[in-house]
């Protein structure tokens, strides 16, 4: 039986051995090439297909076989080269370039551009599945990067070749064709997007100007560039509180102090606000919808006099209230005013300020300025000060380009350890008004009495305040009666902790207090310039609690002995010997039992 078997097992080996072999495949008027007889790309650089779709293969592709025993090329030259730009010069990729004479582009391309070749569909599958085409279309036999032999065909599908005939365009069907397949025209905003409703945030503000009937944009002007010079494109954003700063150069300030509008306090005020987007649809009800600029007090138009050109612009500041979808209801505007000399390529430097708030609410319940935290104080914001009823921001000292103190002051950052100085020209000749004129610039105007505990302090609300610490110089120096002692350095020290849940603590400050370093000067010392110094040091001086305790955990002692039981019967004296022995030879016999059970 075992040599049948074998015999029958050892014929269907042979069988199947056979029918593994390569065959060369063939069609109804020749054979289809295999692996063995390729040949080179046609000289076209025609594309290698895929196993499924027109993507490209990489390999050898055969010669194409085809009804009535003509070998046809799938890849035939086009008729026009879309891709040849440069007349007599070779077109990088363009494989239909004839000025390039290369008989296999692809072999110096790494591709073809689009348009150089025709474009073609081939279906592939595994070659071993193939033993005769009987396909009516070309046929190519490829080898892939990985050594695959795939059996593809070439699909005459002319619609991946050839566009539609072109209608003809008339009078008639013109605008047929054109609305048809036409789309969005270059036409206004207004005619394609009717406007909205109400301002979202971020949206610019539609201002109108009555004198030349002109819609336009509220600006705030930005620096740009290292110089910081003014750019008037910028518009504000509603509900976006900014403020921005930037320098203008002027040539000849003679001829700008009262040409330049951008000097003008009137052109920050000389048109209205629309409420609302939808106010500029209807010019002719566009009264309702126009809020008036309100002056927080009159200013005067530039004058050049002799050599200085005065009441030039130097600060703007909108405060604009809004009331949720019904729009701006208030708009207000402060204009600060300086003086400038006129001088060769002389700058200004111009602040630019756009406030938001609530409509009908009392400012005098509000803070002068934002939170700077809620309760906690945020790392980065202003250090909350008051003086009397007058809620504002600790600052330190600021200089010119020329050292020398200016009106201008650094914001305290909470948190943030800051240093600055500057130099300050004496004015005074008395000791105790000289004293008075270095306090003021020290610690700025008005003098801080008392800084908020937290970042969300109400000025109205005394409890949310702690007094700050502090002792002056005296009058006169001790060992010198002629001297008078000017404060030189002012460190404000704040101490601050966080207080609430380790999860979401808030930052409180506990105290504060102004340190003085004073230095006698002479009464012929006076008149003279002395250096200032200003310093803001954040102690942190959070205690954190204890950690907490851990349950108490169970510490059990068993045993890890079988015979511990009975080393412990064995090992206590006779008397208990004798009390267990029945014990024990009762749990002897049992386990004797046991194992004569399991032996049957």
């Amino acid at each position: 039986m075992f040599p049948q078997q074998l015999r029958l097992l050892s014929a269907v080996v042979l069988m199947l051995f056979e029918a593994a072999r390569p065959q060369a495949s063939s069609s109804p008027t020749g054979a289809l090439p295999t692996s063995s007889v390729l040949e080179p790309l046609p000289p076209d650089g025609g594309t290698q297909p895929s196993s499924v779709g027109t993507a490209a293969l990489p390999g050898r592709p055969g010669t194409p076989s085809a009804p009535g025993n003509k070998t046809t090329d799938p890849f035939p030259a086009l008729p026009i080269c879309v891709c040849d730009l440069t007349p007599g010069t070779c077109d990088l990729n363009c494989c239909c370039d004839k000025d390039c004479d290369l008989l296999h582009p692809r072999t110096v391309f790494s591709f073809c551009l689009p348009g150089s070749v025709r474009s073609s569909s081939w279906v592939c599958v595994d070659n071993s599945l193939i033993f005769r085409s009987n396909s009516p279309f070309p046929s190519r036999v490829f080898t892939d990067s990985n050594g695959i032999t795939q059996f593809c065909v070439h699909v005459n599908n002319s619609k991946l070749n050839y566009f539609q005939k072109l209608q003809t365009v008339n009078a008639t069907n013109f605008q047929a064709l054109a609305a048809e397949f036409g789309g969005q025209s270059f036409t206004s905003v207004s005619q394609t997007q009717p406007p909205l409703p109400f301002y979202r945030a971020g949206d610019p503000i539609l201002t109108y100007y009555p004198n030349w009937s002109l819609i336009s944009l509220l600006r705030q002007p930005v620096g740009v560039g290292a110089g910081g010079l003014c750019v008037e494109s910028n518009p504000a954003g509603f509900l976006e509180n900014q403020r921005t700063t930037c320098t203008r150069f002027f040539k000849n300030l003679a001829d700008s102090c009262t040409s330049d509008p951008a000097l003008d306090a009137a052109s920050y005020s000389n048109f209205t606000v629309l409420k609302v987007p939808r106010g500029m649809t209807d010019l002719q009800s566009m009264k309702q919808f126009q809020v008036p600029v309100i002056l927080a007090s009159q200013p005067s138009p530039p004058l050049l006099a002799g050599n200085i050109c005065q009441n030039i612009v130097s600060q703007v500041i909108y405060e604009i209230e809004t009331n949720g979808t019904f729009g701006i209801q208030k708009v207000s505007v402060s204009i600060g005013q300086t003086n400038l000399s006129i001088e060769p390529s002389v700058s200004l430097q111009q602040d630019f300020i756009i406030h938001f708030r609530a409509f009908h609410q009392s400012t005098a319940a509000l803070p002068a300025g934002p939170r700077s935290g809620n309760p906690g104080y945020i790392i980065g914001k202003p250090l909350l000060v008051l003086t009397g009823d007058l809620g504002h921001s600790m600052t330190l000292l600021q200089s010119q380009g020329n050292g020398i103190c200016s009106a201008k002051r650094h914001a305290v950052q909470f948190g943030v350890n800051m240093m600055s100085g500057c130099t300050l020209r004496l004015k005074e000749v008395n000791c105790s008004l000289l004293q008075k004129e270095i306090y003021q610039t020290l610690h700025g105007r008005p003098r801080p009495e008392q800084v908020g505990v937290f970042g969300n302090a109400d000025p109205a609300q005394k409890g949310g305040w702690t007094r700050i610490l502090s002792k002056n110089c005296s009058v006169s120096a001790r060992n010198c009666p002629s001297c008078c002692s000017i404060p030189v350095s002012l460190e404000i020290q704040v101490l601050w902790a966080y207080v609430g849940l380790q999860s979401n603590p808030q930052a409180h400050v506990a105290g504060a207090r102004f340190l003085y370093q004073c230095k006698s000067m002479q009464d012929h010392q006076q008149g003279t310039e002395v250096s200032l110094t200003t310093l803001v040091n954040f102690v942190d001086i959070t205690q954190k609690p204890e950690p907490p305790r851990d349950q108490p955990r169970t510490d059990w002692k068993l045993p890890f002995d079988f015979f511990f039981p009975f080393k412990v019967v064995f090992s206590r004296g006779a008397n208990l010997q004798r009390d267990l022995v029945s014990p024990s030879l009762i749990l002897c016999l049992l386990l004797l039992g046991a194992l004569n059970s399991q032996t049957k």
